[in-house]
């Protein structure tokens, strides 16, 4: 099939296939469909309401002996559009409806000018000459507005037909009273029909039907590339936090490995206790209930308290504050959400033994502040959002100290001297100065936020 066929036969099923697509990116592209329906609904509107209100207001063109259809024209194209406007709204149009909408637009829009020559007495030659032949190309500016090639493409060629079905009306109607003429001021003048001004016509009509359907062609195919964009930038804001997120989606240049930036910030770890050995007793799917009833708790904490997740690591969390977005009260926040999270876990058992876990479900968690290095990592071909720093290595091995220190909630004495200074007003549960840390080469000063 040679490349113009396949061109032809891309904007006659009106760009690009869906078959290929995701279905939530097809129903988001229905759903941008039915939105352009609807606000072609409301210009269309605005449109008659706005041609009645001047046809209502304005002088009366002199002349005018015979019946005069424009205000029954504008009444039934005033109750269709109104008609077509809330079926919008309650279902959406299918295919066949749209293109008798299209065939109504160019059928009240031809019958309008055909009975100009009946309303003043003329030959049928007059309505050849009526500026309101223009109004076609705000019907075929409207079908634009949808985005595809097909109605801007079908409603070109109907008022086309149209126009020509009137020129031969007016060529057959009475030929003693008319004849083609060459002669431009005859034509203007006279009964006469001038070819070449009705060529001229048609092919302006014509040459904006094409532009508009080649521009749509390629419009049509941004769309649905753009749809795909935004569902797989809306589904990186599930993986990533929204700043996170943003700094990837928004990136005037290409991400790379290395780049990054320095912070202050404060790193939160929190883990199930014994969670490989219970799960290894359970069903599949049991694991991952308990572990979605967990891992959504203990988000709802963290971003209540002004943190971003960074990473779910099977049942541990590492989250941040501070690091993502600029924070006053990033120590501070961070204990607050790892005695939050101790606290809603045992209020949330009822919730984890309905998902499946087979005893009362226990967390640890610390936090760790210092300077930490935000950016991308990877390879060419992978990259991966991170933090790293010391923090981050000092948590996770306050996290595993819990273990040996039987608390639930750690941090070392700095951080704690810090998160106070920043506000926080959680009493001092326990201070436990000089305790080796496995991991560590000097002995910390630990801080316990809850037993």
């Amino acid at each position: 099939m040679s490349s113009f066929a396949k061109t032809v036969r891309y904007i006659l099923r009106g760009g690009p296939p869906v078959d290929g697509l995701p279905d939530r990116v097809r129903e988001d592209i229905r759903a941008r469909e039915a939105s352009s329906e609807r606000l072609i609904g409301w210009v269309q509107l605005g449109l008659v309401l706005f041609f009645s209100t001047l046809y209502a207001i304005a002088p009366r063109a002199e002349g005018s002996a015979g019946f005069n259809f424009v205000p029954y024209a504008l009444m039934a194209y005033f109750l269709f559009t109104v008609t077509r406007l809330v079926l919008s709204y309650r279902y959406e149009l299918p295919e066949w409806y749209l293109l008798v909408s299209i065939f109504v637009d160019m059928s009240l829009l031809v019958g309008l000018i055909f009975s100009f020559h009946i309303q003043y007495g003329q030959h049928p030659t007059f309505y050849l000459k009526t500026p309101t032949l223009m109004y076609v190309f705000l019907f075929i500016g409207m079908r634009a507005l949808r985005f595809d090639p097909r109605f801007v493409l079908t409603t070109g060629l109907v008022a086309v037909a149209g126009w020509l079905g009137l020129v031969f009306y007016a060529v057959v109607a009475d030929m003693d009273r008319m004849r083609v003429t060459r002669n431009y001021v005859e034509y203007l003048t006279g009964n006469n029909i001038l070819i070449g001004a009705e060529l001229d016509k048609t092919m302006v009509i014509l040459a904006v039907t094409v532009i508009l359907s080649v521009a749509l062609y390629r419009g049509r195919s941004m769309l649905f590339e753009a749809t795909k964009d935004h569902a797989a930038a809306m589904d990186l804001r599930r993986f990533f936090s929204p700043e996170v997120a943003a700094s990837i989606t928004d990136a005037d240049t290409e991400l790379q490995a290395g780049e990054g930036r320095q912070r202050d910030a404060a790193i939160l770890y929190a883990d199930i206790r014994s969670f490989t050995s219970t799960s290894a007793t359970l069903a599949p799917e049991t694991v991952l209930a308990v572990l979605a009833e967990y891992q959504n708790m203990a988000v709802e904490v963290i971003v209540e308290e002004g943190g971003r997740v960074d990473k779910f690591l099977g049942d541990g969390i590492l989250a941040t504050f501070g690091a993502v977005q600029d924070s006053e009260t990033y120590a501070a926040d961070a204990l607050r959400a790892a005695a939050r999270l101790v606290e809603s876990a045992a209020l949330e058992q009822q919730r984890f033994l309905e998902a499946g876990w087979p005893h009362h479900l226990e967390i640890g968690t610390a936090v760790s502040a210092g300077p930490v290095t935000v950016g991308v990592i990877g390879s060419k071909r992978r990259l991966e959002f991170t933090v790293i720093g010391d923090a981050v290595n000092r948590a996770a091995k306050l996290e595993d100290a819990n273990k040996v220190e039987r608390s639930k909630a750690l941090t070392d004495k700095s951080t704690f001297e810090l998160a106070l200074s920043q506000g926080l007003d959680l009493p001092l549960l326990e201070a436990r100065p000089g305790a080796e840390v496995a991991g560590m080469k000097q002995p910390v000063d630990l801080v316990v936020l809850a037993r």
